[in-house]
């Protein structure tokens, strides 16, 4: 197959960790980093990584082993970059900014 990562029903590292890393890029352009402004559309950046997030949980086997552990190291990733996307969606709204 010429592009198995677009098949919804087929497992894809790529096809989580992309849409993860997108999100993540297009709410730091879309928030104005770093000066962060109100975006209500981060919304639906935040829920597109939680989808990457849980298409990267598909990977993971009941043995451990290498892949295993990159996967793993992948799905911490994943956290890491849903974190920084909710920071940038509560941030202006939480009375800390002057002005």
């Amino acid at each position: 197959m010429r592009f198995a990562f677009l098949h919804l029903r087929c497992r894809s590292l790529v096809r989580g960790t992309v849409l993860v890393l997108v999100s993540l890029a297009a709410s730091l352009l879309l928030s104005g980093f770093p000066h962060v402004h109100t975006e209500w559309p981060i919304v639906f950046l935040a829920l597109a990584a939680l989808w990457g997030t849980f298409e990267t949980s598909r990977c993971l086997r009941l043995r451990w082993s290498f892949y295993h552990g990159g996967v793993l190291l992948l799905l911490y990733m994943d956290i890491m970059a849903l974190t920084m996307i909710l920071f940038l969606l509560f941030y202006p709204y939480a009375g800390w900014i002057q002005g």
